[in-house]
């Protein structure tokens, strides 16, 4: 992992992290794509960009962008996988996916939801409405084919009533997600979602979230089941001994966790291999 940037200018009704990691701070994209060049040197084939707000990078380097620094890294950098891993709906735009024409991209976009009801998200200080985030899954879906859409979202944020519970549902249902993150709300001591009213019970809590977690379920199989008979790239990262051979474990472009049993060695190497079936949380695969 190689860290772009630090801080959280967003200040979320439930999170923390702009008092205990302080204002946004990008790292200069030289130091970066030194950090990069090192990385596959040591024999790395996929790096994955991380940070609080990795959209907002350069906002405070003169002329430079995430879209400006993933030119870079493309440019001036030789690791065959690249991983963005994690971007704000309002963040998402045309010249940005442009840049995912280019392979070495993967093809994975996490897009924080946290609530599906435009009340809710107004109280959680999120900046964008469900009509936003629609509009802005379907510009990635137009854009990178073929690319999975995670999401986060969370159950019994405080005022949060069984009505809006069931849009907020509703609503990611819709989005259709090839994987979810799914939290009941906890309050944390520091953050202004604490003062507010309308606490839910823990027992509804517990509820929302066992419904939250079988509609992701769902998504998660669908789009594996949809993804099978294509040939992806896979990047192999563990193994373990089995009768018959080595069973190896990797990950597509677009996050599906796959594996298959092998003799070579497939450690650290990326193979086009074939989604041949779904088997509880992973896809069995064929190399080709």
């Amino acid at each position: 992992m190689v860290k772009i940037q630090e801080g959280c200018d967003q200040v979320c009704a439930y999170c923390i992290v702009p008092k205990v990691r302080g204002r946004e701070r990008s790292i200069p994209p030289e130091l970066l794509v030194e950090q990069i060049n090192q990385r596959a040197a040591d024999g790395c084939l996929e790096v994955v960009l991380t940070g609080t707000q990795l959209g907002t990078y350069g906002f405070d380097l003169p002329g430079m962008t995430l879209p400006g620094l993933l030119e870079r890294i493309l440019a001036e950098t030789t690791v065959p996988r690249i991983r963005v891993s994690s971007l704000q709906p309002q963040e998402i735009t045309p010249q940005l996916l442009e840049l995912w024409q280019d392979a070495r991209l993967c093809r994975h976009f996490h897009v924080p939801l946290q609530s599906g009801s435009n009340r809710i998200l107004e109280l959680m200080r999120r900046r964008y409405t469900t009509g936003l985030f629609a509009e802005k899954v379907g510009l990635v879906r137009r854009s990178v084919s073929g690319c999975g859409v995670t999401a986060d979202l969370i159950a019994g944020f405080p005022g949060e009533t069984e009505t809006e519970f069931q849009e907020s549902l509703s609503f990611a249902r819709s989005m259709e997600f090839s994987d979810m993150h799914i939290f009941p709300y906890s309050p944390r001591p520091g953050t202004s979602a604490v003062y507010l009213s309308g606490d839910v019970p823990q027992p509804v809590k517990k509820e929302r979230t066992a419904q939250l977690l079988a509609m992701a379920k769902e998504g998660f199989a669908s789009f594996r089941n949809q993804q099978l008979g294509k040939t992806v790239p896979v990047l192999w990262e563990s193994s373990a001994k089995h009768e018959g051979g080595t069973k190896w474990r990797g990950l597509t472009g677009n996050y599906i966790r796959v594996h298959t049993s092998s003799r070579d060695d497939l450690g650290n190497t990326i193979t086009p291999a074939r989604l041949e079936d779904l088997s509880e949380d992973e896809v069995r695969v064929e190399i080709i």
